[in-house]
């Protein structure tokens, strides 16, 4: 099966890269590009992408509420957020759309398709860099204290394992981490998982960590004042998508 995938940057040299990386793939092809969200929305509802690849930062319609019209949509296709984190301060915003999911626009090339086959999946994504400061950063909610909205049923749902693993999700964790820390299989761990996605009534990991941070379960502290500060580029001097692909082209 060939993924279908829609790309929205408002930036053309920026969508050039990512198309690049995303049709050097055997099972997937760039049906589309937009440089707004007006047109991406009208895009979408035209060719049915399965992906979605949305800028926030864009004019006429911003990625947000782009995001906010195609997942409310009948077999909505699933949105891939790329954001440069020190820029955008509207990708929370953009995960309570939602969206399945974020990346940093400095991932590795490898890293965008891996992306887009997780969320294609059904599964969600976040950007291991940058989940606990964003999230503690728009949350704001101490560990422990639900918000006054909060239904206290929602979690009584839930077995105290299914409870830990929801906390540990919102951490960050993956399956195997998760399993090594509880000392379980991970097949147990994908069992927890499942379940208490069903339980709960939500589409993927990152409706349970949002869902997790709104009931006070877990916090994501900001870097303090004496932590490094976070880079535009690559640590270990890699390029991004769209870096690479113009250094292919140039070559």
């Amino acid at each position: 099966m060939t993924l279908r995938v829609l790309v929205v940057d408002d930036q053309s040299v920026v969508r050039a890269g990512f198309a690049a990386i995303i049709d050097a793939e055997p099972d997937m092809e760039v049906v589309g590009e937009a440089g707004d969200g007006v047109t991406a929305v009208r895009l979408a509802g035209e060719l049915a992408p399965d992906v979605v690849v949305m800028d926030v930062r864009m004019p006429e319609l911003d990625g947000i509420a782009a995001t906010r019209i195609l997942t409310g949509r009948e077999d909505a296709p699933r949105v891939l957020v790329l954001t440069t984190f020190d820029l955008d301060t509207y990708v929370f915003g953009a995960l309570r759309a939602g969206a399945s999911g974020f990346l940093l626009k400095d991932v590795r090339a490898d890293e965008l398709p891996a992306g887009i086959r997780t969320v294609a999946s059904g599964d969600g994504i976040l950007a291991p860099s940058a989940t606990r400061r964003l999230i503690g950063h728009y949350a704001g909610v101490p560990a422990g204290e639900p918000q006054p909205e909060t239904d206290a049923g929602v979690l009584g749902a839930l077995t105290a394992q299914e409870r830990r693993v929801l906390t540990l999700v919102a951490s960050g964790l993956n399956n195997t981490e998760i399993a090594e820390k509880l000392d379980i299989a991970v097949g147990t761990v994908k069992s927890h998982v499942n379940a208490l996605l069903r339980k709960l009534g939500l589409r993927d990991r990152v409706q349970a960590t949002i869902l997790a941070y709104d009931l006070g379960l877990a916090r994501a502290n900001p870097p303090g004042p004496d932590a490094p500060p976070q880079p535009h580029g690559r640590r270990d001097g890699a390029h991004g998508p769209w870096e690479e692909a113009r250094d292919r082209s140039d070559g």
